[in-house]
């Protein structure tokens, strides 16, 4: 696509810490952080200039340079302290009024927008329809499956999680944005559901990428001496992430009685949180180390916290074999990543990877609710070298051919061609009403499309 060679390209997502050198687990910190700034950079590489547009908060400066063509830029809203993405939304008009005047004042002149998660999709709505440009939506997690997916007390939940403005506000966002991006074929058919009732067309369906410069399979003596180097004893099942009860970290914990049974040497590593972590993460990692105890195997347990950027690949080469657990995962970034470095993987069956790789041949998937299943499938992995010799050879081809951020940066801009923005870009936003005319209550924004 000559025409777009040197264009300048938002990216939004105002939840979180996002930064140049993001500390992954911290609140509202992950695997969306980690898709938005390698989609970033790779369409950098390609010739754009990006800006990544987030919230400002705690002090952080208002602009940050990622990589030659990749800056962070950062619009003050709500204050100086940081909101969950569960309330943040309050904040938004906010925020895309502050981001509208700046970007007017730099006279920075964008080819679209695309935005990550339900709280950027509304900023997203605001400003594409102000500066008349395209919109793409990417949502991660789509709040109709997190809220049937969860347990507990219906109306404890909605006060946390915010369920009907949050389900609301995405009903008004995928129908109106240009094109939303689905990154599983599961997620598309939940869009595609009464609930939200968003037509097939409306959709792409891209899957999450990684690098594979730094994610890739090494000799087994070289891994044998990363194990080595970080201290890793008998055979080592990793599991890391952000410090949430979603992760099903507890499931994990209730399966490996099962593995160690078969298994005796199996060490459990899981590395999750951050290096300052908060009140509830503190007491889910207590909960955690309460469970280990009360089922017996905390002595197979080593409780870790972040890991640093540059020893993740080095991280998952190490382990035996790599674990995903999750009560629910719209995602599966680490799955990706640990598959690009040879490592066999376990997948959970709560989310939306498993039904695009081949089971046995390219990873193994199975449910965390049943604990002796899940068990089952990582010890098979661990007492036959044939099996996870085949994961890890096939695994990692799988992800090289099908989810580098090449590929998706690609798919990406081809979206620009498939609605025909150039042709109808100026009558489709002219027909769209300006919900910048309401400047009062932040919780009639999705009221004013």
């Amino acid at each position: 696509m000559p025409r777009q060679r040197k264009s300048r390209l938002m990216m939004i997502s105002t939840h979180g810490y996002i930064s140049s050198q993001p500390e992954l687990g911290k609140p509202d910190t992950g695997g969306q952080v980690v898709y938005v700034l390698e989609l970033a950079k790779c369409l950098a590489q390609f010739g754009f200039a990006v800006d990544v547009f987030t919230r400002r908060f705690e002090g952080q400066s208002a602009m940050e340079v990622v990589v030659p063509n990749v800056r962070i830029i950062r619009i003050r809203c709500g204050g100086t302290k940081f909101i969950p993405k569960e309330t943040l939304c309050d904040s938004i008009p906010e925020w895309a009024r502050n981001a509208e005047l700046f970007i007017r004042e730099k006279k920075w002149v964008y080819s679209f927008i695309n935005s990550h998660y339900w709280d950027a999709g509304l900023a997203g709505e605001l400003l594409a329809k102000r500066l008349r440009i395209p919109h793409f939506h990417t949502p991660h997690s789509i709040g109709s499956w997190k809220r049937d997916n969860m347990q507990g007390d219906p109306e404890y939940l909605e006060r946390i999680y915010n369920f009907r403005r949050r389900i609301r506000d995405e009903r008004m966002i995928y129908q109106s944005c240009d094109k939303l991006i689905a990154t599983t074929p599961e997620q598309r058919d939940i869009l595609l559901a009464a609930e939200y009732g968003v037509s097939r067309a409306h959709i792409a369906v891209i899957p999450p990428g990684y690098d594979d410069r730094r994610f890739f399979p090494v000799s087994q003596a070289t891994r044998l001496a990363i194990k080595e180097e970080l201290g890793w004893e008998g055979k080592p099942i990793l599991a890391l992430g952000r410090m949430a009860r979603n992760k099903g970290y507890d499931l994990l914990l209730r399966a490996l009685p099962t593995v160690i049974e078969r298994v005796p040497d199996a060490r459990l590593v899981l590395a999750a949180g951050s290096l300052s972590p908060n009140e509830s993460e503190q007491r889910m990692l207590l909960e955690l180390q309460n469970l280990a105890s009360e089922l017996g195997i905390a002595d197979c347990v080593t409780f870790g916290d972040y890991i640093a950027d540059e020893q993740l690949s080095d991280t998952y080469r190490a382990a035996d074999v790599f674990c995903l657990s999750s009560r629910y995962e719209p995602f599966g970034m680490t799955v990706v990543e640990a598959m690009g470095c040879g490592t066999p993987t376990i997948v959970t069956t709560e989310g939306g990877l498993w039904d695009q790789l081949v089971w046995g041949l390219e990873s193994i998937y199975a449910n965390p609710n049943d604990p002796v299943a899940f068990g089952m499938a990582i010890a098979n992995v661990l007492m036959y070298p044939q099996i996870a010799q085949q994961l890890s050879r096939y695994g990692s081809q799988k992800v090289r051919a099908k989810f580098t951020w090449n590929g998706v940066a690609q798919r990406i801009l081809s979206l620009i061609d498939d609605v025909e923005i150039a042709a109808n870009v100026d009558n489709a936003l002219e027909a769209k009403p300006d919900i910048f005319s309401n400047e009062t209550a932040a919780t009639a924004c999705a009221e004013n499309f």
